[in-house]
């Protein structure tokens, strides 16, 4: 190797050094610590205890956990098809409609506020006395008390927040499409539904591909919305996974437990991006 050619990879792997060190100390480092934790016993306070597979034993056969995942991915299966579609039909109207960048702007305020923010401005929302939602319906309604609509009061906020991130992305995709490919099917007297079914969504898989798992990775993740409008209860009824494991840390002060559960649902979660890559792959191509 030449002279120049060495000091163009040493200055490539310094320019990189920073990335580098970003990504080894707040992605690689927590994973191996997280992993690490899953085999002790440790109160937050004492000393550190080797327990073997014991957390993994207790956290595989809890039934409280596996109603959390239940939960969530009861929440993923509420919020994400429908902030899919609501993304794309605002993204098609925007494109068609050739909306200023203002237009695009307003549509993804909710995503860019604090999840915080979002769930304490819509439990006021809720709220069964003096709620505005009750007040412009004029009856009182428990959204978040009643068993049966806290959790889609919660997917109703999520996708809320979402949708106008999503659309963003389908905005790029439509606008990716060459419009000679939209002039050919309608020549073809592909229209309406038929040039949506057969033209446009197979031009978008892939982007619907990373929105999809996007999505799934953002519900299963569901934090804060949560304990800023139910806390996950009534009862269990909204205690999604990040709320069990947040309560098994600090509330039950058993991280090693929480570790654990943390590794499960990356596993399930990566279980679920590997399956949609793979429909998509083989809808798309190898290059996919």
């Amino acid at each position: 190797m030449s002279r120049g050619a060495v000091r163009r990879t040493g200055t490539s792997w310094l320019l990189l050094t920073p990335s580098l060190f970003g990504v080894g100390v707040f992605l690689i480092l927590p994973i191996v610590l997280v992993g690490w934790l899953s085999f002790y016993s440790w109160n937050l306070l004492g000393p550190t205890e080797f327990v073997g597979l014991r957390n993994w034993r207790s956290v595989l056969t809890d039934a409280g956990f596996g109603h959390a995942l239940a939960v969530t991915g009861a929440l993923t299966l509420l919020v994400v098809p429908v902030q899919t579609a609501l993304g794309f039909l605002v993204a098609a109207l925007v494109v068609r409609r050739r909306a200023a960048g203002g237009f695009r702007v307003l549509f993804a305020l909710p995503w860019m506020c604090a999840p915080v923010v979002v769930g304490v401005i819509w439990r006021w929302l809720f709220a069964p006395t003096d709620g505005a939602l009750n007040a412009l319906l004029g009856r009182r309604i428990d959204w978040l008390a009643d068993p049966a609509l806290a959790l889609p009061s919660v997917a109703a906020v999520s996708i809320w927040s979402n949708f106008g991130y999503v659309a963003l992305f389908f905005v790029a995709g439509l606008r990716a499409i060459p419009p000679e490919i939209h002039e050919a099917g309608a020549i073809d007297g592909a229209t309406g539904w038929r040039h949506l079914r057969w033209l446009t969504l197979p031009l978008l898989r892939p982007t619907l591909f990373f929105v999809l798992a996007t999505g799934t990775i953002t519900a299963f993740q569901t934090f804060d919305t949560v304990y800023a409008l139910t806390k996950g209860g009534p009862g269990d009824r909204t205690n999604v996974v990040a709320m069990q494991i947040f309560s098994e840390a600090f509330d039950a002060a058993r991280p090693g437990r929480a570790a654990a559960m943390s590794i499960v649902v990356c596993v399930v979660m990566m279980i679920i991006t590997v399956l949609q890559h793979r429909y998509f792959r083989n809808r798309t191509g190898d290059e996919f």
